[in-house]
């Protein structure tokens, strides 16, 4: 579990994030949405430390991340796994190389359990025996699929997801999301995923965070996106009448 206790930040005199507070679940897919610019991205980056923050603090199951100094946070950034927009992967290193980084860096594997432990997380994401590729070898689904698998290969508790669908079609989209959600179940992780893509927020979604003007607007799960009467997240999730009708459905089914 993560807890986020009234976290701030501001870039001179642009307020990004106010007094920001909610908790994110273990063994769950817990979403980041807002527009463009609401702080979403900005929240995330705070909470692994990546900015630091103006006002607030970060628990990760209990322990202070952000009070923390550099050698002690280490333990912590150990146990996080990260897939970032584009997956980022290196270009000069193959698909193993690049699920085989952070072992090598991080880990304290010998050489053949780093070798299993990465055959393993390959097999996982289902590119067995796509190893020896390079990223431009690859589609933009196994892209992603490699990030995945680079991301678990520690072994985290705690996945952070960048719009894990950017650029892909809605088919890959889905298996992408799926991945996701069976990893998170799987190793009772604590999941978050920045995204603008509501059908992966209805399908594998357990609790949304609703990100508006730098401020936590609305929270809920996706039964309760479909039922809420907040103004802000419903312009957001279904700007047009058609996704309007879209909701309506969406709320019969479910």
């Amino acid at each position: 579990m993560i807890e986020v206790r009234s976290i701030s930040k501001s870039f001179g005199s642009n307020s990004v994030l106010r007094e920001v507070s909610t908790v994110f679940e273990a063994g769950e897919v817990n979403f980041i949405i807002g527009r463009s610019g609401s702080g979403k991205s900005v929240l995330i980056k705070c909470i692994v430390g990546l900015i630091g923050v103006d006002q607030g603090e970060a628990f990760f199951d209990g322990r202070n991340f952000t009070s923390m100094d550099r050698a002690d946070r280490k333990a912590i950034l150990q146990e996080m796994g990260m897939l970032f927009q584009g997956a980022a992967l290196f270009d000069s290193l193959t698909v193993k190389e690049n699920v085989l980084f952070p072992l090598k860096m991080f880990g304290t594997m010998t050489k053949g359990e780093m070798t299993k432990r990465a055959e393993f997380c390959l097999d996982r994401v289902n590119l067995a025996g796509k190893g020896g590729l390079y990223p431009s070898e690859l589609s933009g689904g196994m892209k992603k699929r490699t990030g995945i698998a680079r991301a678990i290969a520690m072994n985290p508790r705690y996945l952070f997801v960048d719009e894990p669908n950017s650029g892909l079609d809605p088919e890959t989209s889905i298996v992408i999301d799926n991945l996701i959600r069976e990893i998170t179940l799987e190793n009772k992780m604590t999941t978050v995923v920045v995204s603008h893509d509501m059908n992966s927020v209805i399908e594998i979604g357990d609790r949304i965070n609703f990100i508006h003007n730098g401020q936590l607007w609305w929270k809920g799960d996706k039964k309760q996106v479909l039922a809420t009467d907040n103004r802000e997240l419903n312009d957001f999730v279904f700007p047009s009448e058609f996704m309007k009708e879209i909701r309506e459905n969406l709320r019969r089914a479910l």
